[in-house]
């Protein structure tokens, strides 16, 4: 059984897919064994619903280290969801090729410091891109920068808002999301 830990920022509507392909089998031969949040969050109560063992870990300069101490040696993926913080370069490269983001854009283009949430859409309307989408990466010390795993792609239309275009990426994020990461943990 492979062992996912997921960080969260936010609601948890990610984490609540990735919960919910693990029970169906999308995601195959996989638990999450540990759910960290970098604030007081709804998803942390995602967690303690579905009775996957949680913590809140304080923002600040040792974050990325204190961080570093809770993960169980044994995880095999760790996945932002939603995650907000920026992690350490030597947090990153002490688990290369492990941790694993989902963003709101079809990188390289609208990624990097600030681009998350509504920047991002807002950024998307005003460039007057034709489509958008969603890209799960591997995580580098660079933000957004990693290699993409899974990209799924939706149109903008002239009338999108920013609300409106979220609504479809996050939708697209639901889709690609489960499958990179069984594309990782299981070939």
């Amino acid at each position: 059984m492979k062992k996912i830990v997921v960080l969260i920022s936010g609601s948890g509507t990610n984490l609540q897919r990735i919960i919910d392909c693990i029970e169906s089998g999308e995601i195959a031969n996989a638990k999450i064994s540990m759910v960290l949040a970098d604030r007081n969050c709804y998803g942390v109560e995602r967690a303690e619903h579905a009775n996957i063992p949680n913590q809140l870990i304080k923002r600040g300069k040792s974050f990325s280290e204190h961080l570093e101490k809770i993960i169980p040696e044994n995880t095999d993926l760790i996945v932002l969801a939603g995650f907000l913080s920026i992690l350490s370069s030597d947090f990153t490269e002490k688990f290369k090729g492990k941790i694993i983001n989902i963003h709101p854009a079809l990188l390289p283009k609208f990624g990097g410091f600030g681009m998350w949430g509504m920047n991002v859409h807002n950024a998307v309307l005003e460039a007057k891109e034709e489509e958008s989408g969603a890209s799960v990466h591997f995580v580098t010390s660079g933000i957004d920068e990693g290699e993409i795993i899974l990209q799924g792609k939706v149109p903008v239309d002239e009338n999108d808002t920013p609300e409106t275009l979220a609504a479809k990426v996050h939708a697209i994020e639901y889709e690609i999301f489960p499958k990179a990461i069984n594309k990782i943990l299981n070939g």
